[in-house]
């Protein structure tokens, strides 16, 4: 999976903690002084610092972290996470059984939406603003588990020092990313911590390994639910006898009938009973089924043009696409090597060949087979949306980007040589 890591430990078995917590604290001190450091950070918490240093936060701040004013409930509920927390709490009982340990389960943006321990570890996490509703992204508390985890796209452990806020340097936290198994795209992130003396190599790969249970856990479920509609859907196939698909409410194909197989199809946002226009099925007949609906592809062959479309960069690790046209409008979540091509293709509306793209994702101009296969793929999943030789939009459809308001923050796990021109806000020819 894209994305994937091994996860390195803040301190190396063997280590002694205690060494290593002082020679971390020298470092942090030199370079937040702007001094000659005695050693260097590891590199995903140097890359973290440098993030932070570059927005000029103080790492001697004291401001709490912001707090949701929304409704905690139903943040919980579009999380997508709930299904996960008892597998999450079975899998990192033992740490937390110790009293000396938090458990926290956070979204995609870094709120604290759950967590557990003993009341004297959580009244330590409540003096440092480590409750729920908490936003705990690295933007709004510096470096640590939660949010590095989701700017780097992998599982972290931050120890004593390596924390960008000073006030943390007594705390040791390791997080890894939870993913929608569907999609790959992160939806949250679990997260241990607790007093800097509790730290263990170990734990940052126990907490990645829960990570993977939890999403095999929203695989498996989402196989059980595809599998009773198909079960509800396959005798109304059958009998209609003409070419027909049953998908979930996202879209997910649980059946189909004398069409070619898809995993998934872009539908309309807000669609219900009737008519509706679908990328690469064209003008359907809607049914509402149990679970899902019943699309049938019809003989209309009138083809919108898309309006308007719109790469939506604003939220770290779920990139997204919004479509408008005549027939509706859809808002459709896609890869990062997906995002990192329309972004490619939004900043050059002249175009890019294939040989140009492999250099701007790979830094190797050869790779065209792979730029080929994953230009394929997008342009069957969003059809009309890209025009080739060269790739580009297709033409009458206005294209936007939206970026967060910190241009580093641009797809910030992606190593393309392009994204990173971008974030460093440099010319990519």
């Amino acid at each position: 999976m894209q994305g994937a890591h091994v996860p390195e430990p803040a301190v190396a078995v063997g280590e002694d903690p205690r060494s290593y917590a002082r020679l971390m604290s020298a470092v942090y001190d030199a370079t937040m002084s702007g001094h000659r450091a005695p050693a260097r950070p590891r590199d995903v918490i140097g890359d973290s610092w440098r993030r932070l240093m570059s927005k000029g936060i103080d790492p001697d701040g004291r401001t709490p972290p912001v707090l949701e004013s929304g409704g905690i409930e139903a943040l919980r509920r579009a999380s997508g996470l709930m299904a996960v927390l008892d597998e999450v709490s079975r899998g990192l009982e033992s740490i937390v059984a110790d009293g000396t340990n938090i458990l926290v389960v956070a979204d995609s943006q870094g709120r604290v939406l759950w967590r557990s321990g003993s009341s004297s570890v959580l009244s330590n996490a409540d003096r440092l603003g480590f409750i729920e509703g908490a936003h705990w992204a690295e933007g709004e508390v510096g470096t640590n588990a939660i949010g590095t985890a989701l700017v780097s796209n992998r599982a972290v452990q931050v120890f004593s020092a390596e924390h960008f806020l000073r006030t943390h340097h007594s705390w040791t936290c390791a997080g890894a990313p939870i993913r929608d198994p569907r999609t790959g795209q992160v939806i949250g992130v679990v997260d241990v911590s607790g007093p800097a003396a509790t730290v263990h190599p170990t734990t940052v790969a126990l907490v990645d390994a829960v990570a993977r249970l939890a999403e095999s856990h929203l695989r498996e479920q989402h196989h059980r639910t595809l599998n009773r509609l198909r079960m509800v859907a396959a005798p109304i196939l059958a009998r209609i006898g003409q070419p027909a698909l049953a998908v979930d409410p996202e879209g997910w194909v649980a059946a189909v009938d004398s069409l070619p197989l898809h995993h998934r199809i872009l539908l309309p946002d807000g669609i219900g009973p009737g008519r509706a226009w679908i990328p690469t099925f064209g003008v359907c007949d809607v049914d509402v089924l149990p679970g899902g609906w019943l699309v049938r592809p019809t003989d209309d062959d009138e083809a919108p043009a898309l309006a308007h479309v719109a790469l939506d960069l604003t939220v770290t690790g779920s990139p997204a696409l919004d479509m408008a046209g005549q027939f509706g409008r859809w808002r459709h979540d896609i890869s990062l090597r997906h995002a990192e091509i329309l972004l490619i293709l939004a900043r050059d509306p002249r175009g890019r060949s294939a040989p140009e793209l492999a250099a701007d994702l790979y830094g190797d101009r050869s790779r065209v087979v792979t730029v080929r296969a994953e230009l394929s793929r997008l342009r069957k999943q969003f059809a009309g949306l890209l025009a080739a030789q060269p790739y580009r939009f297709a033409g009458g459809i206005d294209v936007t980007v939206r970026y967060p308001a910190d241009m580093s923050m641009v797809l910030p796990s992606s190593t393309a040589p392009a994204v990173r021109a971008v974030r460093s806000n440099e010319s990519v020819s």
